[in-house]
Formats: C-alpha cells, structure tokens, sequence
C-alpha cells in the first residue's frame, strides 16, 4: 500500500487589507500618544483575530521579524492590553488583546499620565519650597522676583493638582462601564 504524502501544515494566514489598515491606523494613533506604532498594529490585528493567535501568525499576518515580535509582546503585556491564553492541543503560546477599550485607556490614564502628573507636581512643589526661601533674600528685586515666579509656580501646582482629580474622576466613570 502506498504511503500517503503528510498533509501540510497549514500556514499561516496574512492579514487582509482591512486588518492592515485599522492596524496601521491604530499605530499612527498610538504614535501620536506617544507610544510605539508597534504596539497599536500588534494590539489590532489580536483585537480583530477571531481567536487567539501564536507568534509565528502574527509575525506573518505584520510582516515583523519574531524580535519585533517579541518585544512588541512584552511591551503589550506589561501593560496588560495583551495576555497568554492556553490553546488546547497547542505548545506554543498564544495571545489575545484586550478587548475592552475603555478598560485600556483606564490603564494607560491611571498608571501613565498619572505618573506623569504627580511627577511634575512634585517638581513644581520642590521648586516652591526653592523660591519661598529666595523670596526671603535681603535683595528687594529679588524678593519681588521669587515672589512672582512662586505664584506663577503656584498657579501651575494648582492646574496639575486639578488635572489629577480630573484623572481621578475620568478613571473612576471608566471603571463604572460595563463590558463593551
């Protein structure tokens, strides 16, 4: 009896010209909010897949090399919009996106920007404590000028404090949505 030739393995689909725009248009938004264009095309083509894909599939579907490929992964994990799932009959790992965008953007606002702001709030309050100090010197035209430049420091202090609370107050109504 004949052998029969081994059934191919099937390989792995590109993506269609659809997937590749919305990736793209994601990268350029990504881009623009200053994350890498990478990770919004890796992150759109998993929102799109109509089930978690591996590597190899991936990489064809972007035409990236699996370096990219890699760290783009880390990179979208770290930030918890991409995530491991357990494909049954499959070794190799496989990954799916988050879907929930509001649940994405509360991730990015609460732990980015937030930083972002306390960070520069912290400045701003350090450089505070520096002019007050200034505004005590013996010099009448430097007293007047710490004295200025701490409330125009103050003013921005106050805009960043209110910019948290804004944060605050967005990341909390996101929170309260329900899945999408």
């Amino acid at each position: 009896m004949p052998e029969s030739a081994p059934s191919p393995v099937p390989r792995p689909a590109s993506a269609s010209p659809a997937e590749l725009r919305a990736a793209d248009a994601v990268g350029a938004l990504m881009e623009l909010w200053g994350f890498k264009r990478q990770l919004g095309r890796t992150w759109t083509v998993l929102f799109l897949a109509e089930r978690p894909l591996a590597a190899p599939e991936l990489c064809e579907r972007l035409q990236i090399s699996t370096g990219l490929l890699s760290m783009t992964l880390a990179e979208l994990r770290a930030w918890e919009v991409v995530r491991i799932v357990p494909v049954p009959g499959e070794r190799r790992e496989h990954y799916e996106a988050e879907t929930h965008v509001w649940r994405m953007v509360r991730q990015v606002l609460g732990r980015r920007e937030r930083r972002a702001l306390e960070e520069a709030l912290a400045a701003f309050e350090a450089a505070l404590v520096e002019l007050r100090r200034e505004a005590a010197d013996a010099d009448p035209a430097a007293r007047a000028a710490a004295r200025f430049r701490a409330q125009r420091l103050a003013r921005l202090a106050a805009f960043t404090r209110g910019g948290l609370g804004l944060l605050k107050a967005l990341s909390d109504t996101l929170a309260g949505r329900g899945p999408e």
